[in-house]
C-alpha cells in the first residue's frame, strides 16, 4: 500500500469518527501529511473498507521515522501517535454531546460508544495490554485473578537520563487532572493529545470519567474531581459512588484507601475506579448477618472473604451513606490491643479508613466496606496488615482497591522469574531468583512436577500466595480469635 493509499484510508476513518464531515478530507490529508513528513499527496480513491486504525498508525509512524521527523525514541513515538490518533478523535464538546445523546436511549450504549472510541484511537493500549498474563486460580474464598502487568513500555536508559535533565514543569499538576486533555506531553510525561473526558455533575461537583489507559479488567474507567485536591474518605465520597452506580448502574465504582501503604498509588488527586467487571469479592456469599437499629432499612452482612469487609444494601441511596458514614466514623476510633489494631498512635496520627466499593444488584444499592489499618510495628515495618515479608517475592506493593475485590496486579518482573523457577522444578537450570529458592523446594517436595503440569502448578501456588496476601491485609483473621474480633466491633455498631 502506498504512502499516499494510507493517508487516504487514514482521513476516512477520521471523518467516520464523527468529528468531521467530508467537506474536511483535503484539511486532514495535508494535517496528516505534515505529522508525517511528507510534501503531497498521489490520487488515492480512499478504501470502502480502511485497514484498521493501527495498522494505519504503524505505516504514519514509520514513514515519519524514515522521513526523520522522529528519532527512535519511545518518548516522540508516543507523542506521534498521540497527534494523528486525535485526527480519529472528535473533540471534548462533541464526545460528549454524542454521549448524551446515547444515554437518553441507554446507559450502556452510552458506555460502549465511549469505550469503542478510546479503543479506536489507541488511548487505551490494546496491543499492550494483550502482553499481560491473565488467568483464574481456586481459593478458599472463590476464583482469584492473576494478573503480571507487562504492557506499560519501559523506556530506554537514555531517555531516562534526557528527561531527568529538563526543567520541571508543573503542568499538568498529575495524571489524573483535567489538564491533561489534549496535551501534547513531553520526553518526561505522556502524551495525551487523543485522550477525552466525559463531564459529570456530581451532587454539584464537577467530575470527569475516562478510561484507564492500562487497563487490568474489562472498561477499566476512572472518576476524577476537577479539582485537583488529596483523596479523602467521607460522607461525600459515600453519596458520590453511590450517584455514580445510580447514572451507570451495570458498572461497579470504588475508591482507594485515603491513608499511605492501604491506599493506591496515587493519593494527591481525588478519584474513584470502576467498569464492567464482576470481581470475585462482588460474588462472595456473606458468612453472617446483622442488623443496626439506627438504619432499618439497610440490611447488613459480613462477606466470606480474607480481608474484613462489611456489605450494605437497600433501596435509598441516603440509607447507605448515612449507615456507611457512621461504620467508618467507628472504625475510625477502635482499638482492639489483642489484635494489633490501633486506632491512633500517640502523637495522634490515625491509622483507620475504609476501601469502599458500590454497585448495583437486583436494582438495590449495595456498598462494601473494607476495613484498613496501616499500622507498622517492629516486626513488621512494612505494615502489620500488609503482604508480610515471607511474601514478597511475589507481591510487595500496596493492596489497593482492585487487588482488595481479588485480582492481583503483580509486578512484571515475575514474567521472567516465574519461567526461571518452571526451570528449575524440572531440572533444566539453578538460574533463580534467591527469594525464590525457598518456595521452589517447596514446591518440589510437595508435587511431582512434569513438563505437562509445572505451569500448572506454579500458577496454583502463585494464587496460593496471593490468597495469603489478602488474608495479611485483613484486619480481623480468619481464625477464631480474628473472627470474635470482629464480632465485638460490630457490637460496639
Amino acid at each position: 500500500m502506498s504512502i499516499s493509499q494510507t493517508v487516504a484510508d487514514f482521513v476516512t476513518l477520521a471523518i467516520r469518527s464523527g468529528g468531521w464531515m467530508e467537506m474536511d478530507r483535503i484539511y486532514l490529508q495535508n494535517r496528516v501529511l505534515a505529522l508525517i513528513g511528507e510534501h503531497e499527496q498521489t490520487p488515492a480513491e480512499p478504501s470502502v473498507t480502511p485497514c484498521s486504525s493501527l495498522e494505519l498508525l504503524d505505516r504514519l509512524v514509520e514513514r515519519a521515522k524514515t522521513n526523520q521527523v522522529i528519532s527512535g525514541t519511545l518518548a516522540e513515538r508516543e507523542i506521534l501517535e498521540g497527534q494523528l490518533m486525535d485526527l480519529l478523535t472528535p473533540p471534548p464538546s462533541v464526545v460528549n454531546a454524542v454521549f448524551a445523546k446515547h444515554y437518553e436511549k441507554d446507559k450502556k450504549q452510552a458506555t460502549d460508544y465511549f469505550f469503542e472510541l478510546s479503543r479506536q484511537n489507541d488511548y487505551i493500549k490494546t496491543r499492550q495490554i494483550a502482553k499481560n498474563i491473565v488467568y483464574k486460580t481456586p481459593s478458599t474464598y472463590g476464583e482469584l485473578e492473576i494478573t503480571i502487568n507487562l504492557s506499560k513500555p519501559e523506556k530506554d536508559p537514555k531517555e531516562i537520563a534526557q528527561s531527568r535533565k529538563l526543567e520541571t514543569v508543573n503542568y499538568p499538576k498529575c495524571q489524573l487532572c483535567f489538564e491533561n486533555e489534549g496535551y501534547k506531553g513531553r520526553a518526561d510525561y505522556p502524551a495525551r493529545t487523543n485522550h477525552r473526558i466525559i463531564r459529570m455533575n456530581l451532587d454539584g461537583e464537577s467530575w470527569g470519567f475516562q478510561y484507564s489507559p492500562y487497563a487490568y479488567y474489562n472498561e477499566h474507567a476512572i472518576f476524577l474531581s476537577e479539582e485537583h485536591r488529596p483523596m479523602v474518605i467521607n460522607r461525600g465520597t459515600f453519596q458520590r459512588l453511590l450517584k455514580i452506580v445510580a447514572v451507570l448502574p451495570h458498572y461497579f465504582v470504588g475508591s482507594n484507601a485515603d491513608l499511605p501503604i492501604v491506599g493506591g498509588s496515587i493519593l494527591s488527586h481525588d478519584h474513584y475506579q470502576g467498569g464492567h467487571h464482576t470481581f470475585p469479592m462482588a460474588i462472595a456469599e456473606l458468612e453472617t448477618t446483622f442488623d443496626l437499629a439506627l438504619f432499618p432499612a439497610v440490611s447488613f452482612g459480613i462477606v466470606k472473604w480474607p480481608m474484613s469487609v462489611i456489605r450494605l444494601e437497600g433501596e435509598r441511596s441516603e440509607d447507605l451513606v448515612n449507615a456507611a458514614e457512621y461504620i467508618t466514623e467507628q472504625w475510625r476510633r477502635y482499638s482492639d490491643l489483642s489484635l494489633s489494631i490501633r486506632a491512633y498512635s500517640e502523637d495522634g496520627t490515625p491509622h483507620h479508613t475504609v476501601t469502599p466499593i458500590a454497585r448495583m444488584v437486583n436494582g438495590k444499592f449495595q456498598l462494601d466496606l473494607v476495613l484498613r489499618d496501616n499500622n507498622v510495628s517492629e516486626e513488621f515495618p512494612d505494615g502489620i496488615f500488609h503482604p508480610h515479608q515471607d511474601v514478597h517475592h511475589i507481591k510487595k506493593e500496596n493492596i489497593g482497591l482492585i487487588e482488595v475485590m481479588g485480582l492481583a496486579v503483580l509486578p512484571p518482573r515475575l514474567a521472567k522469574e516465574l519461567s526461571d523457577v518452571r526451570d528449575y522444578l524440572l531440572g533444566k537450570s539453578d538460574n533463580i531468583a534467591a527469594y525464590h529458592l525457598d518456595w521452589a523446594k517447596r514446591m518440589q517436595a510437595e508435587y511431582q512436577i512434569t513438563e505437562e503440569n509445572a505451569e500448572t502448578v506454579i500458577k496454583q501456588e502463585v494464587g496460593k500466595i496471593f490468597e495469603r496476601v489478602l488474608e495479611d491485609a485483613g484486619v480481623f483473621k480468619r481464625d477464631k480469635s480474628g473472627q470474635q474480633g470482629f464480632q465485638r466491633f460490630i457490637s460496639t455498631l
